[in-house]
């Protein structure tokens, strides 16, 4: 198969999987400037489809370091108006989202914290009404990524750059089931085995889950009636579609207050275009009380002091470490992926999809369930094959969940 059959496959996975376009739906196609190609053959896919109408907003990497570097201060403390409403007007209307990832992870490297903070604050407070449609599936969106040089380098650091994002082509080939006969039918078949998993740590209910590795000894809590989510997600006019393209994982929202011990990070975190690495986070009554990094400490405490609740959890969410994404060996430097090879935790907003009826309370009833909000969620990994995580009943009994960084039901 050519490199440019893949690439249609993909458009094709994007436009019926991804996002599963329907009939009259409009879609908003977010996508770096670098692949226009890919971007018509999923715009051509989606009218074929039944779109009524394609949006694309491009993105282009220079032009943000640009401003990082020389706008003023002021230019990072407010966010448009008019973009945050359209955004928000069209998920009202039943519109999808498809954000095509493709960053740098170290594009704002050596910029100052304090504008990148600023510019997240501003962003999340504007968005928020459409951020709470995100968390709720009230709308379909989805996550697919595409190579950039930059990024291909960081992966690849020992080829050219033309070999480099060429390799990375592959491994994303691979790791969203393109490179087979039919991706649709490996994802339809994929998605049934999430479903599987979710399924029985729904009916079992654990009250907690104990995780141990070479740095980690956490103690979460969940919330009474949770619900665990994964592969495939079901938006507010009843339509399926999947979140992220790769995705291996099954998640629920632990009980804000319920996390206590620590944990250490196995892969680098990208976030707001640094590199975190190589941290540990300490909880006691669920908040980050202590917390250290090698790599990109001011930037991991700017992240916690985002606001009063982005020191605790939203999301625990299991992933085997024998999957397509980990078994390339790759640290993609990127959290669509690397959030796909390894158990991973999320600091900030928790799913009200992660509890019988979530989407239905009001925030006060869900603050009473126990799911924290927060305007960051921000997923970091703790997987590897020395975990072990233990199911814990309401009666106090143990049940093995992972062992060796795997399933073990």
């Amino acid at each position: 198969m050519s490199f440019l059959d893949r690439l249609e496959k993909y458009a094709e996975l994007a436009v019926h999987v991804a996002v599963h376009i329907q009939p009259g739906q409009s879609l908003w196609i977010s996508a770096p400037i670098h692949v226009p190609e890919f971007v018509r053959m999923i715009t051509k896919q989606a009218y074929q489809a039944g779109a009524k109408l394609v949006h694309i907003e491009w993105q282009d990497e220079i032009s943000t370091q640009l401003k990082y570097h020389l706008a003023p201060d002021e230019a990072f403390e407010e966010y448009p108006v008019w973009r945050a409403k359209w955004v928000q007007e069209f998920a009202e209307n039943d519109g999808a989202f498809l954000f095509i990832e493709s960053a740098n992870p170290e594009l704002l490297k050596g910029v100052d914290p304090k504008r990148i903070s600023a510019h997240s604050k501003a962003a999340s407070a504007a968005l928020s009404k459409w951020r709470e449609y995100m968390s709720a599936s009230k709308m379909t969106w989805s996550i697919i990524g595409v190579p950039s040089e930059a990024w291909a380098k960081l992966v690849f650091p020992d080829l050219t750059p033309e070999a480099a994002v060429e390799a990375l082509w592959e491994a994303i080939f691979q790791t969203a089931r393109v490179s087979g006969g039919d991706p649709i039918q490996a994802w339809n078949e994929h998605n049934v085995n999430l479903r599987s998993k979710r399924e029985y740590l729904n009916r079992k209910q654990y009250k907690q889950l104990h995780y141990k590795a070479p740095g980690t000894d956490l103690l979460i809590e969940l919330p009474e009636h949770h619900v665990w989510n994964g592969g495939t997600a079901r938006n507010e006019a009843g339509n399926e579609f999947n979140p992220n393209v790769p995705t291996e994982e099954v998640f629920t929202s632990p009980r804000r207050e319920g996390t206590r011990g620590t944990v250490r990070s196995t892969k680098p975190l990208s976030y707001q275009g640094n590199l975190i690495e190589n941290f540990s986070l300490t909880f006691e009554d669920g908040k980050v009380v202590d917390f250290t990094a090698e790599k990109g400490y001011e930037f991991l405490k700017g992240m916690l002091d985002m606001d009063a609740s982005a020191r605790y959890l939203g999301e625990a969410a299991l992933v085997p470490h024998h999957s397509p994404i980990s078994e390339t060996g790759l640290i993609f430097f990127n959290t669509l992926f690397d959030e796909n090879a390894s158990n991973h935790l999320a600091l900030g907003e928790a799913f009200p999809t992660c509890i019988e009826n979530g989407t239905s309370l009001t925030r006060e009833e869900l603050d009473r369930a126990g799911l924290n909000h927060s305007m960051i969620h921000v997923d970091f990994m703790i997987g590897s094959a020395d975990m072990d995580i233990d199911g814990i009943t309401a009666d106090g009994q143990r049940e093995p969940v992972f062992r060796k960084g795997n399933w073990a039901f």
